[in-house]
């Protein structure tokens, strides 16, 4: 029986695999539901946890009315930094408990997720489980398609294959809430589809 779940699941990854590329015109790649199933019942909970949400909670009293030219100048001085090695905002965004509890949670998914973050009300990383190209994510689709427009619904993007590991990867995005059903942030995890 544990070989049969085995075959069907190489079967489904395999199927993934040649779906995502040979979709008809307008039709939903394979891995879109796949990776939508993974998110909904076992990420969505972990980014809704007591610690995320009061992380996020405290940031968003923090920077509550910021401009955007606030946000941009932020997000090109954590840009600056990273491409100098000089980590301090890095630094301090990982050394958070949020940060410690996202990283923990994607290498307790045996390879599944290979990068976990939250952000703000305003797209601001909250935490993060490795060091993000940016900062800022208000003006991505990921925050864009999620948080800008106050919906439940899991954002997917297109699947890549990064060319260092060969591994076929996506991200996905969706809006975080409070206790009391309150949207507060968003988060996103890039998942290794052939992982799945």
């Amino acid at each position: 029986m544990a070989c049969w779940g085995k075959f069907r699941m190489a079967m489904a990854i395999g199927l993934i695999g040649c779906a995502v590329w040979h979709a008809p015109a307008g039709a939903e790649p394979a891995y879109i539901g796949v990776v939508r199933q993974y998110v909904e019942k076992l990420v969505r909970p972990l980014a809704e946890n007591a610690i995320v949400v009061k992380a996020i909670e405290e940031q968003n009293e923090k920077f509550g009315d910021v401009s955007e030219m606030d946000l941009r100048v932020l997000d090109e001085t954590y840009r600056a930094e990273v491409a100098q090695g000089d980590f301090q905002m890095v630094q301090a965004l990982m050394a958070k408990s949020v940060s410690h509890y996202l990283k923990e949670k994607q290498d307790d998914s045996q390879g599944t997720i290979l990068e976990f973050f939250v952000t703000d009300c305003n797209g601001l990383n909250v935490g993060q489980s490795v060091v993000t190209h940016d900062y800022w994510q208000g003006d991505e689709d990921k925050f864009l398609k999620t948080f800008a427009l106050d919906t439940r619904d899991i954002y997917i993007g297109r699947a890549e294959r990064d060319e260092s590991t060969q591994l076929l990867e996506t991200q996905a995005s969706f809006v975080v809430t409070n206790e009391k059903g309150k949207p507060i942030g968003t988060a996103t995890v890039t998942i290794a589809i052939d992982a799945l």
